[in-house]
């Protein structure tokens, strides 16, 4: 057992937040990490202590495990929560935090290693009876295998990462004259996001569901619970946009069939802490595939989090500290449903290319059963150095429809100007008939039309833009000059916002 005093935050924004929050009320001091780029961001501010990592890469700051540790043990750490993305599913990061007698908390090193080879994990679940897409069990070694492998099981087929996962090194390939350059960009996209080039086929299903099962595990997996599924199949470019919980084509007898199976692959991992089995729906058949482990808590984790009323981060600390789970299988009721959209600084009407800029404007949604997991404010730098998510946000109600009307509701209560960004996509499709009656799938944003409609809806009047622009005017004739800081002009700190505790510039 170990009893945490003071927990080292490795990540950034919003996602950085959510974990200071888990962390105050478990009355956990937090350690945030900032590079020049977030000097003024709000988990810097409001965290107990914060520390400057120079630089604004993500190689130099975020990704820089040893000079993280190292922070951690200058300032008394006694664990490290790596929040999601980042160095969160990082085996090596993980073991160097256990020869600094720092707890992960998450996965062992071990069980990392293991989830994070796709492969390994495939071939793990077919040897458990668990269906599986068709795919090579080994990488390739050139396209020309590629090309073999794919004609003998058909086309389509997406040529994907062996190690890493968010949609980074994935290509679709409809026929053998595209295969070459499609193998040669994916291994230079894997080499480049997870520094392994290592890239396999497989078989791509049409039209398929994205469904995933949340599970939490005790240290060593001897105890292994499950909170039900989302459904993630609203996507671009294999990205997440819009989320649900539960799905509107999952039952009760389909949801604990694979929730066993989820349980079954946690155990053969010796998983422990959060993490997410991912699972494809064949349209046609109905036919459930295994797809990969996110050994990690998924950004998405909202929508189970009010399903069950149960605070994901906080149970993620306490296994951590106790190796034990907070709660029983039979303590999981879930209630209603939860939708979550993702609002990017993203043109979704220009391929979804990431917009920057500073927050001019911003009015948050609220409500019953809504809920905003952001760390923006008027007069925050969007950057080009990071991932281009803003907000997540999350509405509940006792059913789907009440859920969607209250999303909706929130989507046009949200008031940001300064970037563009993908909550116009998300009002269209909260309306859009096949979203309504639950007819989801990968291919969603492409067969239903949303993105036309878009486009038609931007080439009318915002009744709401006139107001603003004269508000952000007013605003701008008392607005005082920013000043730099640390070399990069930032934002003034809000006001509003309470500092946790001193700054501490570098070690």
């Amino acid at each position: 057992m170990h009893e945490f005093q003071r927990v080292l935050i490795a990540n950034r924004g919003e996602i950085a937040l959510r974990v200071l929050r888990a962390l105050r009320t478990l009355e956990i001091e937090s350690v945030a990490i900032y590079s020049d780029a977030d000097a003024s961001a709000r988990p810097t501010i409001e965290a107990d202590r914060a520390f400057r990592m120079p630089g604004v890469s993500p190689a130099e700051t975020y990704l820089n495990g040893a000079q993280i540790v190292e922070i951690a043990r200058r300032s008394d750490c006694d664990a490290v929560h790596p929040g999601y993305g980042f160095l969160s599913e990082n085996s090596e990061f993980a073991r160097l935090c256990r020869e600094n007698s720092l707890t992960f908390i998450g996965p062992s090193p071990e069980a990392l290693a293991t989830s994070g080879n796709k492969l390994a994990c495939k071939k793990l679940a077919e040897a458990r009876g668990i269906p599986v897409v068709p795919y090579t069990p080994d990488p390739l070694e050139d396209a020309n295998e590629a090309a073999r492998f794919a004609e003998e099981i058909g086309f389509p087929v997406l040529l994907k990462s062996a190690f890493g996962g968010g949609g980074r090194g994935i290509k679709e390939v409809s026929s053998r004259d595209d295969i070459r350059e499609a193998f040669e960009s994916s291994r230079r996209e894997a080499e480049s996001a997870f520094g392994r080039s290592a890239v396999f086929v497989e078989k791509k299903l049409v039209r398929p569901r994205h469904i995933e099962v949340q599970i939490l595990a005790s240290q060593g997996s001897a105890e292994v619970v499950h909170l039900g599924e989302r459904e993630c199949s609203i996507q671009r470019r294999f990205q997440k946009l819009v989320e649900l919980s539960p799905s509107p084509v999952v039952d009760a007898e389909t949801r604990e069939r694979i929730a066993r199976h989820a349980i079954t692959l946690a155990k053969a991992v010796e998983y422990s802490n959060a993490g997410t089995m991912e699972f494809l729906r064949d349209s046609d058949t109905g036919e459930f595939y295994f797809l990969e482990v996110n050994a990690r808590l998924q950004v998405e984790h909202p929508v189970t989090e009010l399903v069950n009323g149960i605070d994901l981060v906080a149970s993620q600390i306490e296994v951590a500290r106790h190796g034990k789970l907070p709660f029983r299988q039979k303590d999981v009721r879930p209630s209603g449903v939860a939708i979550e959209c993702r609002i990017n600084s993203e043109d979704p009407l220009s391929d979804f290319v990431p917009n920057t800029g500073r927050i001019e404007y911003l009015r948050l949604p609220a409500g019953p059963g809504v809920r905003v997991d952001t760390a923006l404010y008027e007069g925050l730098e969007v950057t080009p150095y990071y991932d281009s998510l803003l907000a997540k946000l999350i509405a509940w109600g006792p059913s789907f429809e009440e859920a969607r009307r209250r999303q909706l509701t929130a989507l046009h209560e949200f008031k940001l100007v300064g970037v563009t960004t993908t909550i116009p996509l998300h009002r269209e499709v909260m309306v859009t008939p096949s979203f309504v009656h639950g007819e989801l799938s990968t291919s969603f944003l492409s067969d239903s039309g949303v993105l036309k409609r878009v486009s038609e809806e931007a080439q009318r009047s915002d009744p709401d833009r006139f107001a603003i622009a004269a508000l952000i005017l007013s605003k701008n004739q008392f607005r005082e000059p920013t000043s730099p800081r640390l070399g990069v002009a930032t934002a003034p700190r809000p006001p509003s916002f309470e500092r946790g505790g001193r700054f501490i510039d570098g070690l």
